[in-house]
């Protein structure tokens, strides 16, 4: 998470530089930064505003890294474009479209999360541990989703995880870190060839 941080700007580098597509964001305000990325938590009640609705929030996040003022924000013109986004998910989320948040399930509010991480396609999709918070099955349907919007719209995302099964699973690299450092780089040839036990070792 240390790593996310200073990635999204909300922990500020001691050394060196972050670039993202090429440009220094070194210095970049974590708004600024949004013109780049997003974001979903390990805590299924942040990434959203609870007492806010579904559409509510998919408006704010359809507008994620751009200049706003004071216009009125129109949210009826968008509510068939969103009512057809919930849809996708199929965790019940598509009956919802009118209801504050606060109000959802947990694994309604990470796919809700998702869609708004997903919604304006980032440069780079930060995974922070998105489905630690959720039972098994929930945690399975939320994964199985992540995996189709990530292959379906090429998304560049960094997960980070501490289930040994997804870490295998899902992705094309895999990198292990222990105490701040990288001590495990694998391609996606290299990372077929992997058991669990094998993972378990690199921490031994």
């Amino acid at each position: 998470s240390t790593l996310f941080n200073s990635i999204a700007g909300t922990l500020p580098l001691t050394s060196g530089s972050m670039r993202i597509m090429g440009e220094d964001v070194t210095h970049f305000s974590p708004e600024k930064r949004a013109k780049y990325l997003s974001r979903v938590f390990q805590d299924p009640k942040m990434g959203t505003a609870p007492r806010m609705t579904v559409a509510e929030n998919l408006l704010i996040a359809k507008f994620r890294g751009e200049k706003r003022g004071l216009f009125p924000r129109k949210l009826s013109a968008y509510k068939e474009e969103f009512q057809a986004t919930i849809e996708k998910v199929g965790n019940g989320l598509e009956k919802h479209l009118d209801t504050p948040i606060e109000f959802l399930s947990g694994g309604q509010r990470q796919a809700l999360s998702l869609l708004m991480a997903t919604l304006k396609r980032p440069e780079l999709l930060l995974l922070d541990e998105h489905t630690a918070a959720l039972d098994p099955k929930t945690s399975v349907a939320l994964m199985e989703l992540t995996n189709d919007f990530i292959n379906k719209d090429h998304l560049t995302a960094l997960m980070i995880t501490h289930h040994m099964e997804d870490a295998l699973k899902y992705g094309n690299r895999l990198i292990v870190m222990k105490e701040g450092r990288i001590i495990q780089d694998l391609n996606k040839d290299e990372k077929a060839k992997m058991k669990i036990s094998d993972y378990y070792q690199l921490f031994e």
